[in-house]
């Protein structure tokens, strides 16, 4: 059985293939009432669509979204909303190797185990094309929260990390490669480009703040705040690893160094650290929510690499068409998303369990 749908209270299901005549995306069990329009999505898409700079990839889609249902005059009816985002731009010849070979890393050999049969062109559904959708979906989430404020930027990208201490947010939407270090992003460019002109690719870390986030949101066991969280962003073609908090560095911590203290404060404690990133039991403590995604180099590279043809003989594949060099700089949107996603849930979540707080 396939899974394509996220969500328990406010859930979207993601339908179409990166070659295919549409993408989109159907979200329901959102309230009714709220404004909406396809002006209120389009930013959202605008960036992460393709074909923005040299350092992703060229393939020119305009990512324009259609709200087919579940909005009346402007607002949201409580009913199904069906998000359509039109392909443009294929180039399905591109993939004609990748027909008869896998590509190393990718999801070529796992699909065809797994069902007998893969659409190639692009890599049908485990393309990153199909996070557009998710983007689309989390535009609407974000009008359940509308209180909290989520922003997520590139921290490292090939192994070059970004300095905290030349940490500015109004740095991130002034370079291609959503940094808050603007000498970082000197250097990425560098990077980047040598890796796109040898044909090949690199990975990155994107990280993602929610603040605003009450205190009180998720659960103790099954639908943690963070293990939800860590499924959202581990269901993004290329995600590798999460981390919430200080994630693994704790490990490497002793217990009053990775304890959270706290003294009395106005209208509940204070937090003098924020080593749990923002959840602790799995229910939200008011700070803000961190986390860390770890997406690795794109597996589609001009590179000769060992693979088998479908028939298992040995070969060597290169993957022709348009590829991003680096696919972490596009995820920036999509981890908000998938953070917006899982808030907009949980928030409706509790609601019913507790009513309004």
């Amino acid at each position: 059985m396939s899974f394509n749908t996220f969500g328990r209270v406010f859930r979207f299901t993601t339908w179409g293939e990166s070659h295919g005549p549409a993408i989109g995306a159907v979200v329901d069990g959102c309230p009714p009432g709220l404004p909406l329009s396809e002006a209120d999505i389009q930013p959202f898409l605008d960036k992460r669509k393709p074909g923005t700079s040299k350092f992703t990839t060229q393939r020119r889609e305009p990512d324009e979204v259609r709200i087919l249902s579940g909005v009346f005059e402007g607002r949201t009816t409580g009913t199904p909303i069906s998000l359509m985002i039109e392909n443009t731009d294929q180039r399905s010849k591109d993939y004609s190797e990748v027909a008869k070979a896998y590509r190393p890393g990718h999801a070529d050999y796992a699909y065809d185990a797994k069902y007998g049969f893969r659409d190639y062109r692009g890599g049908g559904r485990s393309s990153a094309r199909e996070t557009a959708s998710r983007v689309a979906a989390g535009a609407v989430a974000r009008l359940v929260i509308p209180d909290i404020d989520i922003f997520a930027y590139v921290s490292e990208i090939g192994g070059d990390v970004i300095d905290p201490a030349r940490f500015d947010a109004s740095e991130i939407d002034n370079n291609p490669f959503f940094c808050p270090d603007p000498q970082a992003a000197q250097r990425w460019e560098k990077l980047v480009d040598e890796a796109r002109l040898d044909g090949s690719s690199l990975g990155a870390v994107v990280e993602c703040i929610a603040s605003g986030v009450p205190a009180g949101w998720g659960a103790p066991l099954y639908a943690k705040l963070d293990s939800d969280l860590a499924a959202a962003m581990m269901s993004i073609n290329a995600v590798k690893g999460v981390e919430i908090g200080d994630g693994f560095a704790a490990a490497r911590l002793r217990g009053e160094q990775n304890a959270d203290p706290m003294r009395p404060g106005e209208g509940g404690p204070q937090f003098l650290a924020n080593h749990a990133g923002g959840v602790a039991g799995g229910i939200s403590t008011g700070q803000p929510i961190k986390l860390r995604v770890a997406f690795k180099p794109t597996s589609s590279i001009l590179i000769p690499v060992e693979t088998v043809t479908r028939e298992g003989a040995a070969s060597d594949i290169v993957t022709k068409g348009r590829h991003d060099p680096c696919v972490g700089i596009r995820g920036v949107p999509v981890v908000e998303a998938m953070m917006a996603l899982v808030l907009a849930d949980q928030y409706l979540l509790d609601r019913a369990q507790c009513g309004e707080r």
